[in-house]
């Protein structure tokens, strides 16, 4: 019975395996239209499907983190060995599902015209060679050092994303965990990268690990929240408080303007359902901080949540170029809104 079992089993892989073999571009194809189903899923506000589809992804890489004591498990148990053809099939699938899974939600939420852009062009980029059968098993499989870049940094994105929407963590904490959890994953994998032998390689090791979570942290502002994005901006003379709505949107505005009614930024973030988050409209006068206001947001309205500040407070001299910038609690940026006063 049991031997009979294996040899269906075998069948099967074999028969799966040569259709990989076959057709590879259906799995790249399959990552990619999930990825995209899954993000609609979300912007729809379809919270079950959403956080069904994240814990997909936080399961595979699990299966990912514990693949070799698994198939040695299996091997023990039942007498038969994973093929490494599909092991290796395995890992691409994980990681293509992955990264078409979390770049919708960053292009959507990159503002393009900082740091951000690196960050996300990055994981497009890891996107690319994951559905490019030569440059990810010939460049990135077999360089152990680029690989374990790779991994970790999908990993990272997925659980930017993925957190906010399963535990309904702020932004803040969910970067906080994202980056321990993928900092502490990738300690094992250098170890093994290593080959330590000398207490002073224990020490060197730590110290890149550190390395490693300090530039995560000191970078966060480069990171783009994955699970918050504007659907709407201005800034403006009026604005409508019964109806929740502003007037037209300016560009340039004169100081006199500014002193008799001052001006309102309004911004409205599409968040998770049940996600409670505070930003902040930090205005900025040539570059420099000049006030931060804080807003309270709570997700699940289709247009996103509206919230405005009011300010009237301006310096002597408020001629200039102005920002008004919407960021989270760990300095994250959402969105920015350009004017200039002239005199």
């Amino acid at each position: 019975m049991l031997a009979a079992w294996k040899n269906r089993v075998q069948r099967v892989i074999a028969l799966v395996l040569s259709l990989l073999e076959r057709y590879p571009h259906v799995v790249a194809l399959f990552g990619f239209c999930s990825g995209l189903f899954s993000f609609m899923m979300v912007d729809r506000h379809r919270a079950g499907f959403a956080r069904a589809m994240a814990i997909v992804m936080l399961v595979s890489w699990l299966w990912l983190m514990l693949e070799n004591l698994l198939t040695e498990r299996v091997r023990k148990r039942f007498g038969w060995s994973v093929p490494p053809g599909l092991l290796r099939y395995a890992t691409q699938l994980i990681h293509q599902e992955s990264l078409f899974f979390v770049l919708p939600f960053f292009f959507v939420t990159t503002t393009w015209n900082s740091g951000q852009a690196v960050f996300t062009g990055a994981l497009a980029i890891a996107g690319l060679i994951s559905i490019t059968d030569p440059v990810y098993y010939k460049w990135l499989a077999g360089r152990r050092w680029t690989f374990l870049g790779y991994h970790t940094l999908t990993l990272f994105a997925v659980l930017l994303t993925a957190l906010p929407i399963i535990l309904q963590l702020s932004t803040p904490e969910s970067y906080k965990w994202a980056l321990g959890i993928a900092v502490a994953l990738s300690f094992p994998s250098l170890v093994v990268s290593v080959g330590i032998h000398k207490w002073w390689r224990w020490v060197a090791l730590l110290g890149l690990t550190l390395c490693i979570g300090a530039a995560g942290w000191f970078g966060r502002a480069w990171v783009p929240p994955s699970t918050l994005w504007m659907t709407e901006m201005a800034l403006t003379e009026q604005f409508d408080n019964s109806q929740r709505t502003p007037g037209d949107s300016l560009e340039q505005i004169s100081v006199a303007q500014i002193r008799s009614q001052g001006l309102y930024a309004y911004t409205a973030i599409s968040a998770p359902r049940g996600l409670d988050e505070r930003i902040y409209h930090v205005w900025r006068q040539n570059g420099k901080e000049v006030d931060r206001i804080a807003l309270d947001i709570h997700g699940g309205r289709e247009a996103g949540y509206r919230a405005w500040t009011h300010k009237q407070n301006f310096p002597g001299d408020p001629s200039g170029r102005w920002q008004v910038q919407v960021v989270t609690e760990v300095g994250q940026v959402i969105g920015t809104l350009r004017f200039e006063v002239t005199p």
